[in-house]
């Protein structure tokens, strides 16, 4: 599950698709009446083979203006029903620990110990995931967006209802507005060729701000197929060259899943006469000392599959909006003293932050002219957009891969 926003306003969800009980998740800021206030938030799953993150906070009443009160100080650790247990140790903003391998036939559960209250989530046995068998791309039509589709493997157990939750990572190349080989020397005033001058290419990350669920009820054979889980604008940077995502995928209990589902209903109704208040969203961590509630959910998986995927600019209708935006700075003739003048201008545009893209001399041809392009640094070095220059270690791939 996904951290909880950290400005203690409980992050609650929107899923949408309900025609097959499945679709996205997205934030959604619920302020909490007063008399909720100060409940325990839990986040986290407890997973095999990774680290594992549990974010404990408190919510926070309406309108409040108070920081952030993260819950620190407190025992957290995963025990199993074997007698194992986990020492979750307090890292940051949240707690932490690594479980090397979740046993199949123990149940786990999420033991805090706050102040003088004891809280648990519910024993579960940790869930097997299935591969994710494909991802694609599709654009219905040149004007569309482009739809990433999921896939996953046929599922363990085809006679019942499957349940999915998914995030996703991405990776996008971007290129510069402009490129330049050439470089105007400020103390010559001539140019002068500069071919490393600037990157020709970076790269940006992003990640999901949504958790997406699915449920497999309405697909024969409860195998989910080509499931849409978000997309992208057809305009948007991310395709203008090449981008790749690495999609999550983890199974989940009915529980989970309807707990995203009452996030979903809290969400749309908030503010209605009959609105469910945060505190009465399901959930499976109670206090053993009190009386006292707390907010959030769980999970319980052996594994997280994971698939990488490339999708191409060339392979769909892109619209990529192009514009001349340099400066262009022109001069005709031979006079000496209008050439100085000419290249003062250009000594003026270098000073105040402009940089040389094209010095073109054909003065020699019949009524030829010297014409010169100056851009920004923006317009020229990926790394001012925000890019890096490092290239991923995955971007040489040339086919989709399934972890």
């Amino acid at each position: 599950m996904m951290k909880l926003k950290k400005t203690l306003y409980l992050s609650l969800c929107l899923v949408v698709g309900l025609s097959m009980l499945s679709g996205c998740i997205e934030e959604y800021e619920a302020d909490l009446p007063a008399e909720d206030s100060n409940l325990l938030v839990v986040e986290g799953t407890i997973g095999s083979g990774k680290l594992n993150k549990f974010y404990l906070s408190r919510a926070q009443a309406v309108k409040s203006s108070d920081a952030p009160r993260m819950v620190t100080g407190a025992k957290v650790s995963v025990r199993g029903s074997d007698g194992s247990e986990y020492e979750a140790l307090e890292t940051g903003d949240y707690y932490s620990c690594t479980i090397e391998a979740l046993n199949p036939d123990v149940e786990y559960f999420l033991h805090i110990e706050v102040g003088s209250e004891v809280y648990e989530s519910d024993p579960q046995k940790p869930l097997r995931t299935e591969k994710i068998a494909d991802v694609t791309g599709v654009q219905e039509t040149p004007a569309s967006n482009i739809d990433v589709l999921v896939t996953p493997e046929a599922p363990f157990e085809s006679a019942k209802t499957n349940y999915y939750s998914w995030t996703y990572d991405e990776t996008w190349e971007v290129q510069p507005e402009y490129r330049t080989i050439v470089y105007f020397n400020t103390e010559t005033l001539a140019p002068e060729d500069r071919f490393d001058q600037f990157p020709e290419r970076g790269w940006k990350n992003g990640r999901s701000s949504t958790i997406i669920v699915g449920a497999s009820r309405n697909y024969e054979g409860q195998h989910i197929q080509k499931l849409k889980m978000y997309d992208i604008a057809r305009d948007s940077e991310r395709m203008y060259y090449r981008y790749s995502g690495l999609l999550h995928q983890r199974a989940i209990s009915k529980a989970e899943y309807e707990y995203e589902l009452a996030r979903r209903q809290a969400g749309s109704e908030m503010g209605g006469l009959f609105t469910p208040l945060p505190s009465s969203l399901p959930t499976n961590i109670r206090c053993l000392t009190s009386n006292n509630r707390a907010i959030g959910f769980v999970g319980c998986s052996m594994n997280t599959s994971e698939y990488r995927f490339f999708l191409e600019s060339t392979d769909y209708s892109i619209y990529q909006p192009r514009r001349e935006s340099r400066f262009w700075l022109e001069f005709e003739g031979y006079d000496e003293k209008e050439y100085e003048k000419f290249l003062k201008k250009c000594l003026n545009l270098a000073e105040n932050g402009m940089y040389l893209c094209l010095w073109e001399d054909m003065r020699e041809s019949p009524d030829g002219k010297l014409r010169t392009a100056w851009a920004y640094l923006q317009q020229l070095d990926v790394r001012q957009r925000g890019a890096y220059i490092e290239e991923p270690d995955f971007w040489s791939l040339k086919e989709n891969v399934s972890y």
